[in-house]
């Protein structure tokens, strides 16, 4: 049903490829250009702008409520793309783009509605644990939504990356509701990644990245007007605007720009788990900045985090191909069903 739909969205009437974007004979120039490594390494570097920007998110939620803090996010970030890429938008103003980039807004208003709702109801830790678990979940809806292929490579290297991020921000091993929501979000945010990755190579991402900012924002405007009570205008100082500013314009319009694009040119599975160092980054800017002890747990965390990249990105083709297919196959085997993911990509 999920690839019918998708199918469907695809045979709608548009360019499939920004015009803007072909240059002489339809090969790609600008973006689209780039090598895979250069949208890996920017990939990464979003991942440490988040991680960076938890402390600045903690402290804006405890100044005004969740989706008011989206909204202003989203919007702002919405005109400030459509200042820059109103031509484009203009010219593609049609079903398609809208469907699908409306789509992913609403994915990701779901994604960090569930998350903040989740927060408030588990530790900081487990929630950044239980969201980065969508590495896990990427392969699986890229498999769905676009037939992408499950290897036993980037599931080993999801798992590794888990339990590195478990080792790194997990502080106990209780359940309870909010870690539930919290995990709805992270399949939330499984898909909208998929979706990026799918229509990413065959539309205007920057056209689809704008409908999806309009459609968080409108959708967290709404959700705040008729669930919270807005903050008071007093908490508008100075240093706030500035925080906001950082978060609409710097986490928002330019880092996840940068994420879609380079979801649009990188496998799904590989960009959610350099996205997923996030969390990492975060407790290592704590490390830095505030004084946090740098404890054996958090060096073991960030060598199984380390580790799943090479074996994402390499294979362990640097070892002799037989005991790194061994390596593998052994961590495989104890793992729940293990036989689908035996067979050869």
């Amino acid at each position: 049903m999920a690839q019918y739909a998708a199918n469907e969205i695809e045979n709608m009437p548009d360019s499939p490829v920004a015009r803007e974007d072909l240059g002489a004979g339809g090969t790609s120039r600008g973006a689209g250009a780039r090598s895979p490594f250069f949208w890996k390494v920017l990939l990464l570097s979003v991942a440490v702008i988040w991680g960076y920007s938890f402390t600045t998110m903690k402290d804006a939620l405890d100044t005004i409520p969740v989706f008011e803090l989206l909204y202003i996010r989203f919007l702002p970030a919405s005109l400030v793309m459509f200042a820059i890429f109103h031509k484009r938008i203009i010219a593609h103003f049609n079903a398609r783009n809208l469907i699908v980039g409306l789509g992913m807004g609403a994915l990701m208003w779901g994604a960090y509605g569930l998350q903040t709702i989740g927060l408030a109801q588990t530790t900081a830790g487990k929630s950044a644990f239980l969201t980065g678990t969508y590495c896990i979940f990427v392969p699986f809806a890229s498999y769905v939504l676009s037939g992408e292929k499950l290897t036993r490579y980037n599931l080993g290297a999801a798992l590794l990356c888990l339990a590195g991020i478990g080792l790194v921000a997990l502080d106990s091993v209780e359940f309870n509701v909010g870690d539930v929501i919290t995990l709805g979000g992270a399949v939330f945010f499984a898909i909208q990644m998929a979706v990026t990755a799918k229509y990413g190579r065959k539309m205007d991402i920057n056209v689809i990245t704008f409908w999806m900012f309009v459609g968080n924002g409108v959708l967290s405007l709404i959700s705040s007007l008729l669930f919270e009570t807005q903050a008071p205008l007093s908490v508008w100082t100075p240093s706030f605007i500035g925080v906001m500013a950082f978060l609409s314009v710097g986490c928002t319009c330019v880092a996840l720009l940068i994420q879609n694009v380079g979801l649009a040119h990188v496998p799904a599975s590989t960009g959610s788990l350099l996205l997923s160092m996030e969390s990492p980054s975060g407790v290592l800017f704590s490390v830095l900045l505030m004084g946090e002890a740098l404890t054996s747990r958090l060096l073991a965390g960030f060598a199984l985090i380390f580790l799943s990249i090479i074996l994402s990105e390499t294979h362990f083709d640097f070892f002799a191909s037989k005991a790194a297919s061994a390596i593998v196959n052994n961590l495989l085997r104890r793992l729940p069903g293990w036989q689908f993911f035996m067979r050869r990509p």
